[in-house]
């Protein structure tokens, strides 16, 4: 189960404080934050994308006012603010008009301190570092992967987020897995990426693909293979899921052969990082901690590692699910924004 958000009052705060803004397609998520990663307030407006980024940067000023306020603070309190945006450089990737205009320069007309901007996946790791299983057990190097739509991911290695050159690190989806000829396409148009095998859209056209050859399994009574629109297709991960549940053969083994792919690109990455742990988040987690399905499907990530990785590192790691839920997006935005402060 993800952490529980705790609210604190102003006297039991430690300054200075810092605003966290993690944007999103539907909503973005605001929180004051403390200087020891307690939030202070937490608000959430509509994206509303259409209207465009300056429509919602002025949106989001106005909101982060309003939540400075509710928090018992004075804006001259806040000496920084985190945005945690989907995107690669301070363009928001969320429809091809936001990427036209910078969403960090919008932001900049009506804030009066500085700004941070980060990637989402980037900050939601540093999220979990600095505010969740990170700060709980104390890791400094770690890796968070995010299942969802694509397969996010962010490395932090001694405290530090792996940016890179280009900005284009930590980008492990699209780490090759498969180079075989015939490689499943990833959704960035390239073959044998780990996002095809794992994230969400990649589990629900192997899914698919499979239910089309007539496949038997407890699914077939709810997917219309013929002419089913894509909207229906996004759902078979959770439908997968339930089916498992029911103790449908086909499902578990669909959850399992995903597992073994994302066991596959974790291995790879503890060769090259050798961190403290890894976390699985995002949407797709199959049930994720406690439930019966989702702690199955943490064990055959498990399983998969230990059969490949070094002894000594399979040994040693810690596999687990990430705490933070989707605060880890706004928690991390704050963090890093901190950070920035603090350099």
């Amino acid at each position: 189960m993800d952490k529980e958000r705790v609210i604190i009052s102003k006297d039991k705060a430690s300054s200075p404080f810092f605003v966290g803004v993690d944007v999103g397609g539907t909503e973005i998520k605001i929180g004051i934050v403390d200087d020891i990663a307690q939030t202070l307030c937490f608000t959430k407006i509509s994206t509303l994308v259409d209207k465009g980024p300056q429509d919602t940067a002025q949106r989001t000023s106005a909101a982060i006012d309003l939540a400075i306020r509710e928090a018992g603070l004075d804006p001259s309190d806040v000496v920084r603010v985190g945005l945690a945006v989907p995107g690669l450089t301070n363009f928001a990737y969320l429809n091809e008009d936001w990427r036209n205009i910078s969403f960090q320069d919008e932001m900049a007309k009506y804030c009066t301190v500085p700004l941070t901007f980060e990637n989402d996946a980037n900050a939601a790791a540093y999220g979990e570092h600095w505010a969740g299983l990170g700060k709980d057990k104390n890791y400094n190097s770690m890796m968070l992967l995010t299942l969802g739509t694509g397969v996010g991911c962010g490395i932090i290695i001694d405290d530090r987020l792996v940016i890179g050159t280009n900005k284009h690190g930590g980008e492990c989806g699209h780490n090759i897995v498969d180079s075989s000829e015939y490689a499943r396409m990833c959704n960035c148009g390239h073959r044998g990426h780990l996002e095809a095998y794992t994230s969400a859209t990649g589990v629900a056209r192997r899914t698919f693909e499979l239910l089309e050859t007539g496949i038997r399994t407890s699914l077939q009574s709810r997917v219309q293979v013929d002419g089913m629109p894509d909207t229906e297709k996004r759902k078979l991960p959770k439908m997968l899921y339930e089916e498992a549940l029911n103790g449908d053969e086909f499902s578990i083994k669909m959850i399992k052969d995903t597992a073994k792919w994302l066991g596959i690109g974790i291995v790879t990455l503890m060769h090259t990082i050798d961190p403290n742990c890894v976390l699985i988040g995002g949407a797709m987690t199959f049930g994720g901690k406690g439930d019966r399905i989702g702690e199955m499907f943490l064990q055959w990530i498990k399983d998969e590692v230990n059969f490949r990785a070094f002894a000594l590192l399979a040994k040693n790691i810690v596999i687990d699910f990430a705490v933070l839920g989707s605060d880890a997006g706004y928690l991390g935005a704050a963090g890093v924004a901190r950070k920035d402060f603090r350099c």
